[in-house]
């Protein structure tokens, strides 16, 4: 494996950080909409992101998005069983620099999938290409959480000229996929019980879903994550009708196959530079693979380590999230950006 400092580049990427957190600091102090003062949530609201959602019609369906900013794209890959409205704080903080893209994927969020479409990894591909396509993107920086970060891996070895920069977050491994504790969600999910069974109790009660038993207590290190709306957003469309139930059952089984094996040269022939975060404290993703999956990028920017954090940290702190792939897309040569 090739190991790389976050320090590689020396004080140009240095520099190229402090400027970026200075513009962010800026970019904060603004708000939102440009007026508000020091401190204001950015986020995007419920109301808003469903009212900002378009869709991009595709041979895989009609594909949901919500979109914030102009210039080069990034691309922002929520996890399982999340969608979109993941990114909801990191999208209006990143738009300044970038057009943000946040899809959602084949079988989970609002996106629409064609009848007969699969729902599985490859296929998670497939559209994000088309996608692309539709949306005049000829290459993108990715941002990645979860499951998502697999999709962004295969992408960029399958795809190289389509990826400018990967930006990772808690996910699958070449030697974590699946991770031991996502097989029960698999075989449930099998028999057509694992959104009856896990995500409709959830729904139903939305403090079960923050308790320390609940989908909250496994993923977010704030015990008031989710809140409300994130569950409504995130469980309602999938609970909706018995079609979506069983796109949410054939995700899950398509994360049953390690289609990461093997993938350690191709991330190592990788030019594209590439940054991992971790949160320390997920005990869904093996914390003892985010050194190695540093290691494996050709152009790695090194491994930060967030302790105390669950897998879907980003969602509770997109000002890191933001600091990072401004410092990380500053690696990037500018020539290069289109």
């Amino acid at each position: 494996m090739n190991r790389r400092s976050f320090l590689l580049g020396g004080a140009g990427l240095i520099a190229a950080g402090s400027l970026g957190a200075i513009v962010h600091a800026a970019a904060r102090g603004a708000g939102a909409d440009g007026a508000g003062g020091a401190g204001a949530n950015l986020d995007i609201g419920a109301t808003e992101f469903h009212a900002s959602r378009k869709f991009a019609r595709t041979a895989f369906g009609n594909i949901a998005y919500v979109e914030r900013g102009e210039g080069p794209a990034a691309l922002f890959l929520h996890g399982f069983p999340l969608n979109s409205y993941q990114w909801r704080g990191a999208l209006p903080r990143l738009a300044p620099y970038r057009r943000c893209i946040a899809p959602d994927w084949l079988g989970l969020g609002y996106t629409q999938v064609a009848e007969g479409q699969a729902v599985d990894p490859d296929a998670q591909v497939g559209m994000i290409l088309a996608l692309m396509d539709q949306l005049g993107i000829d290459s993108a920086d990715l941002v990645a959480n979860d499951s998502g970060g697999a999709i962004a891996q295969l992408l960029l070895t399958r795809h190289p000229e389509r990826v400018r920069t990967v930006l990772l977050t808690n996910c699958d491994t070449e030697f974590d996929n699946p991770p031991p504790k996502l097989v029960p969600v698999i075989e449930l999910s099998k028999q057509g019980r694992f959104v009856d069974e896990w995500l409709l109790p959830w729904w139903q009660d939305k403090s079960l879903a923050r308790s320390p038993q609940g989908f909250g207590g496994m993923c977010y290190a704030d015990p008031a994550h989710p809140d409300d709306d994130a569950i409504d957003m995130y469980f309602g469309p999938l609970l909706s009708t018995d079609k979506r139930k069983a796109l949410t059952h054939a995700y899950a089984m398509g994360l049953e196959r390690n289609v990461l094996e093997g993938i350690g040269p191709k991330l190592g022939a990788s030019r594209a530079p590439a940054r991992v975060l971790w949160g320390m404290a997920d005990d869904i993703f093996d914390t003892k693979q985010a050194q190695p999956l540093a290691d494996a990028f050709g152009q790695s920017r090194g491994l930060r380590k967030l302790d105390g954090l669950k897998l879907f940290w980003p969602e509770e702190r997109p000002d890191v999230i933001a600091d990072e792939a401004q410092r990380l897309w500053a690696a990037w040569a500018p020539q290069r950006v289109r």
